[in-house]
């Protein structure tokens, strides 16, 4: 356990205004309200590193340009500090794959706060720093999915399990998300706007070594879910 370390769900969108960095609209008439990223978006974020830094990198995948994160026992986010309008766009969708998960890690715990993939959106309810609220979608490798815990750091950040420990690797899967229904489940209220949106691959806790992969990250009015690269 690294005592001296800050809370690696809510730090990265904490301390640091980055206003419209990697926002990509697209243009003309929409069919849908949308707010994408494109993989090269998110490579250009800011890197906020806790512990080395994972490998972020673009690749070609089932034919398309994705983002790649290696952490090999190195921890840092990739982030993005900007108001989304949750009543414009309240659904975020994304795509993403991992290589392997963490056998035996025990999650709930500092020296387990450790995933092949997770993506976590922020909710600031003060002016502090630390006046931030955040939910973390994460791949786990030992929780059911659709569970849900505290992190091991604060209990300002929650975890929300959509992958668990029974969910196949080595292939895309599909995600959509209400993101004010799931504020509301975690922390009782449904924010108006987020403040910043991350992802991460992180092994820095445990010492593992894990590979995710992500693509069609984007807040929209539409609740169906993104077709992946190679579908």
């Amino acid at each position: 356990m690294k005592h001296q370390r800050y809370c690696k769900p809510t730090s990265a969108l904490t301390g640091l205004l980055v206003a419209g960095l990697g926002l990509t609209v697209p243009a003309g008439p929409l069919k849908a309200a949308e707010t994408a990223f494109s993989p090269s978006d998110i490579q250009a974020w800011s890197t906020r590193a806790f512990d080395g830094e994972t490998d972020y990198r673009l690749v070609e995948l089932d034919g398309e340009q994705v983002l790649r994160a290696q952490a090999r026992g190195q921890a840092s986010a990739k982030y993005l500090e900007q108001e989304i309008d949750l009543y414009r766009t309240p659904y975020l969708h994304w795509c993403w794959r991992v290589s392997s998960t963490y056998p035996g890690l025990v999650e709930t715990t500092k020296a387990g706060d450790d995933y092949p993939a997770r993506v976590y959106v922020a909710h600031k309810t003060g002016w502090l720093p630390f006046q931030v609220q955040s939910v973390n979608y994460v791949w786990s490798s030992n929780q059911a999915a659709g569970s849900a815990w505290p992190n091991a750091f604060t209990e300002r950040a929650q975890l929300l399990a959509l992958k668990g420990k029974e969910a196949p690797v080595g292939q895309w899967v599909a995600e959509v998300r209400d993101v004010r229904e799931d504020f509301s489940r975690l922390f009782g209220e449904r924010p108006e706007r987020l403040s910043g949106v991350a992802l991460m691959t992180d092994g820095d806790n445990a010492g593992g070594d894990a590979t995710a992969w992500y693509a069609r990250l984007a807040f929209s009015d539409s609740s169906a879910p993104p077709r992946c690269p190679g579908q």
